[in-house]
């Protein structure tokens, strides 16, 4: 096995390595996806009106549902699967950028995947707003050599077109939903109408030459609708819809708690996490009740939650009623790198920072910003930190040991401390509370890396979950997009969850 980031710099893909052969899977020429662009933020606008005027999510997703239900999709919606009682499948989340990062994954998820039986898209297939005309080169073009079925939860940005493209794509080409009747003038509704993103007439006029790539019977996958629970093996694994604003409709829910009875072990596959970045994000479900109740019900027997949304990978092991429930960050298939170094030290439902792990190490993390703010700001002697320095302040900030030893100890400087302070690099939680959110929307949603980060190594990551009856074994693969990860991809955190 290669080294992984925690034992060496070289294994995070620092140093001059040699880049890999992802490149030769892209097309020529290729998007450059940009979150600073005025145009694809009034593109992406709907999340924002839908908190302003009203969320009309769980109205379109009753409509979708319903005609899938009169096409002859299950009533249940449990796609019921004839896996034995050993298998593997694998969980990439928030890929659809089309560009470099999501393209450096593919070589290291083929290789480790080989032999899986299916995979799981979790939230954000396509950015920036789902379009079925970007489903080429986002997911049929870059997963065309992955010889199994792939099943699919949208995240918000499949929303922005009304899950139009996600319900082509992934639904048996469910034709558009007819238009609503009009709201009444000088309503909220009527103001969200006006201004709200919709698809351009033409949309999708090339996605039947782009199901080409993945045309083979042992690839197709048809699911009921945008969420679904998959029988497979010993376990059931539950996909969920979190729609624009992380939430689930009534109708959801009560399916939600249906599908979960009974003793049979579960994963809670979801697009917004439960545990990220150090805090406790539950879900509420329309009506009362939230996702996590369901998943803390002993009588449900889930055993792990994974969420996308966030792009990078956390694991919170936490102990509820005499069990352990494994909560998972799992977005780092393919967009920008969301940063590890603001997360503050953890401290959370009895996880601490001896449990807690992440993908990329803070210390990465923060070298990785350090050198994007340094080009950006054209300030670079004075942005840049090595990966040692990085790991130097982390240590400091946060009281807690190194994940990696620096190769050559580096000494925590003023300028290390300032640089790290305006990176909103996260501190112990009993400094700095009141600056943390802010800093952290600033600079891991607002000044998204994306338009820079065309060069390894991106850390970007997926998993692949060995099925077992009596237990269910975790990997975390690392993809940096250099040549060495490619050919043996490191395992960045591993778990097995007992079942029995």
């Amino acid at each position: 096995m290669s080294d992984s980031s925690r034992d060496t710099a070289e294994g995070a893909g620092w140093g001059s390595a040699e880049r890999g052969a992802y490149r030769e899977l892209m097309p020529q020429r290729t998007e450059k996806l940009s979150w600073l662009s005025p145009r694809t933020l009034w593109a992406a606008r709907n999340g924002v009106l839908a908190s302003w005027f009203g969320d009309p999510t769980g109205r379109t997703r009753g409509r979708w549902v319903a005609r899938r239900t009169a096409a002859g999709a299950p009533a249940d919606k449990v796609i019921r699967r004839d896996d034995p009682d050993r298998f593997s499948f694998l969980v990439i989340g928030d890929t659809g950028e089309g560009d470099d990062p999501q393209y450096a994954v593919v070589p290291g998820l083929l290789k480790a995947g080989r032999d899986t039986r299916f995979a799981v898209l979790a939230s954000d297939v396509i950015y920036p707003v789902g379009s079925a005309d970007d489903y080429g080169t986002k997911f049929f073009r870059p997963y065309r050599e992955y010889p199994a079925p792939i099943y699919a939860i949208p995240g918000n940005h499949d929303w922005y077109e009304d899950l139009g493209g996600f319900m082509r794509v992934f639904c048996d080409d469910a034709p558009p939903l007819p238009p609503e009747p009009a709201p009444r003038p000088l309503t909220p509704a009527w103001l969200r109408s006006l201004l709200w993103h919709r698809p351009r007439p033409d949309d999708g006029r090339h996605l039947d030459e782009a199901r080409k790539m993945r045309s083979a019977l042992a690839q197709q996958a048809e699911q009921p609708g945008p969420y679904w629970a998959i029988d497979a093996g010993p376990v059931r694994i539950i996909g969920i819809d979190t729609g624009l604003l992380g939430t689930v409709d009534a109708e959801q829910g009560a399916w939600l708690r249906e599908v979960s009875r009974g003793p049979r072990p579960k994963i809670l596959v979801t697009g917004s996490p439960l545990y990220v970045d150090g805090e406790h994000h539950p879900c509420p479900i329309a009506g009362g009740g939230t996702v996590d109740d369901i998943v803390r019900d002993p009588g449900h027997h889930y055993v792990a939650a994974i969420g996308g949304d966030i792009h990078n990978y956390q694991r919170y092991p936490v102990h509820v009623d005499g069990r352990t429930v494994q909560y998972v960050v799992a977005g780092g298939g393919g967009a920008f790198m969301h940063a590890t170094h603001t997360i503050p030290r953890v401290s959370v439902a009895g996880v601490d920072e001896q449990d807690f792990r992440c993908y990329p190490l803070r210390g990465d993390s923060l070298a990785f910003y350090s050198r994007l703010y340094g080009r950006r700001l054209r300030l670079r002697r004075f942005f840049t930190l090595t990966e040692a320095e990085a790991t130097a302040v982390i240590t400091e900030r946060l009281g807690i040991r190194p994940a990696r030893a620096p190769g050559t100890p580096a000494r925590v400087t003023r300028r290390t401390r300032l640089v790290a302070g305006l990176l909103g690099t996260g501190r112990r939680p009993d400094r700095g509370k009141r600056f943390r959110l802010p800093v952290r929307k600033i600079y891991t949603q607002l000044f998204s890396p994306s338009s820079a980060t065309y060069d390894p190594p991106f850390f970007k990551c997926f998993l692949r979950l060995d099925v077992a009856p009596d237990a269910v074994r975790l990997r975390c693969y690392a993809a940096t997009g250099n040549r060495a990860q490619e050919l043996n991809p490191p395992v960045e955190d591993e778990v097995t969850i007992p079942l029995v």
